[in-house]
């Protein structure tokens, strides 16, 4: 299952089964789960832990140094969970002194060319397409979809089962279960389509939209808007994880339609 053309570190911990194809460079204090498969030419630097049954295609480079002046050298790592899927080219740099850790969950599939930062942590069900570019300390949350070519901001949050449409530039913070479009990016609705693929109800997902109408549609501001739903709304754990997201938002979130 080693190619005797792989370089692997003696100090390397491989799990059960995992496969690593010719020219592949895997250096110290990596861990590798079961049933992993590795292709050819990927650079796994130190400080790696990649979980069970992932797919890491060829050219890719995981925990390389990050690309920020303020690293100096200190021990941090990447962290990548189960049954994530690593498409040709990716690159993944470690942490630094802020979160010492770059997480990626499982179950995600980060497409050829996306680049993840520095401190970034990305969640389970994640779907990044093709070259998304992801600057540091940036936060994607669980079932999140970043269409291809995008940019995202370093710092920017983007919320669970949002949507974003491809070669959008996210400065804001993108809330959860919306579509993000248009330049600049802002709301282009809920995420219905995703949220009833993902068994959410037709009146959850009425729910849902309802809360965006007092954000983006009624001319309010987000203080007063969260007021109002509050007062107004039945309390839903949808409805509480969009207003603890719009009031811990340190950046500001996308803003309604513009025409």
């Amino acid at each position: 299952m080693i190619s005797q053309l792989a370089h692997i570190h003696k100090n390397t911990i491989l799990g059960k089964e995992v496969h690593v194809d010719p020219f592949t460079m895997i250096h110290e204090n990596v861990e590798i789960g079961d049933g992993t498969w590795i292709g050819s030419n990927v650079t796994i630097f130190p400080g790696a832990k990649i979980g069970k049954n992932c797919k890491i295609f060829p050219g890719a480079v995981i925990s390389a140094i990050p690309q920020d002046l303020k690293f100096q050298g200190e021990d941090s790592t990447v962290e990548i969970g189960d049954n994530t899927t690593i498409r040709e080219c990716v690159t993944i740099s470690r942490g630094t002194i802020d979160k010492r850790t770059t997480k990626v969950g499982s179950n995600c599939l980060l497409m050829a060319y996306v680049h993840i930062a520095h401190d970034c942590l990305v969640g389970n069900n994640v779907i990044i397409a093709n070259s998304v570019q992801v600057a540091g300390h940036v936060i994607i949350d669980d079932w999140a979809i970043v269409g291809g070519s995008s940019a995202i901001h370093q710092f920017v949050k983007v919320g669970m089962h949002s949507m974003i449409s491809g070669g959008s530039l996210v400065r804001k913070d993108v809330p959860p279960f919306t579509k993000a479009a248009r330049e600049p990016l802002s709301y282009a609705g809920v995420n219905s389509l995703g949220l009833r693929r993902r068994g959410y109800s037709s009146e959850a997902i009425s729910h849902i939209q309802e809360v965006y109408r007092y954000l983006f549609l009624n001319s309010l501001n987000n203080s007063r808007a969260l007021e109002e739903i509050e007062v107004n709304l039945p309390a839903t754990k949808e409805r509480d994880e969009i207003i603890n997201f719009i009031r811990s938002s340190e950046r500001g979130v996308m803003k309604g339609y513009i025409s």
